[in-house]
């Protein structure tokens, strides 16, 4: 039997979890699909109410109707089971963390999971409208507008995780201060780069329109604003207990040069 802290028990208990956490995607997985259907039509919902009359989306390859939608399912388990995912990672790797590297990393992790969550949510109930409510009525006159299922998807997919990628700025901002990378006031120096930047990956990641672009770039910077202003709390209040640790330490040391000088004196009046 190998030695618990073994490579070969780390590298079963690592493949312990990873099927764990393929078994719980198929499970779910398999529970969506006979609603795999209905919940592509959901998510063709915000294209099709801005779709004009008489029209549908259409799928040019053959197999598209069947495997779409199998697709999405599978994505969507991922999706859901995300928080599972992430307790199995969490589960392999804090046992070798130290305790303030603990109590550092499950907050970030759990902010991570909740601020993706937020942008897939933004994108889907606050852009998705918008950006098609644009496009449709951008063709030209004679083209009908009649969108691919598959392409759909993946340009749905791409935009979903853009903006998934683009709320954990804080987070990412707030793990190179914490890392010693940068400083808050040098972020701040930073500012008018990062909004340009913004803007530059928008423009990369959205559909060519301005829209699009504003509604990916604007989020971004203050999303960056917000990493900045935890850095700039944690900061405060990691001096705050260092100053209070070199009071301690000051005071320790007073106490104790004061305690020899008390015992100097003592020997002296023995003598």
């Amino acid at each position: 039997m190998a030695a618990p802290d073994s490579p070969s028990a780390h590298l079963m208990e690592l493949r312990d979890r990873l099927l764990r956490m393929i078994v719980v995607v198929v499970i779910v997985t398999c529970v969506l699909l006979p609603f795999a259907n209905p919940l592509f039509s959901a998510l063709a919902g915000p294209l099709m109410r801005h779709m004009p009359e008489n029209s549908s989306m259409i799928a040019t390859a053959v197999a598209s109707p069947f495997l779409i939608p199998m697709k999405l399912a599978l994505i969507l388990a991922i999706f859901i089971c995300v928080p599972y995912l992430l307790y199995q990672l969490w589960g392999f790797i804090a046992p070798g963390l130290y305790r303030h590297e603990k109590r550092m990393a499950l907050p970030l992790l759990v902010s991570s999971t909740l601020l993706f969550y937020l942008g897939v949510s933004f994108a889907y109930f606050v852009v998705f409208p918008l950006i098609f409510a644009f496009l449709t009525t951008t063709a030209p006159e004679g083209v009908q507008v009649m969108t691919d299922i598959s392409n759909y998807l993946d340009f749905v997919l791409t935009l979903t995780l853009a903006f998934g990628a683009a709320f954990e700025v804080p987070v990412a901002t707030f793990v190179l201060v914490l890392l010693g990378m940068t400083t808050p006031e040098a972020l701040v120096e930073k500012r008018p780069y990062v909004i340009v930047g913004a803007f530059v990956i928008g423009a990369i990641l959205t559909p060519p329109d301005a829209v699009t672009q504003t509604l990916l770039a604007v989020p971004m910077w203050l999303l960056f604003e917000l990493g900045v202003l935890m850095a700039r709390l944690f900061a405060k209040r990691k001096d705050g207990a260092e100053t209070e640790t070199s009071d301690d330490n000051a005071t320790a040391e007073d106490a104790l040069d004061a305690e020899l000088k008390r015992v100097e004196e003592q020997e002296r009046g023995q003598g």
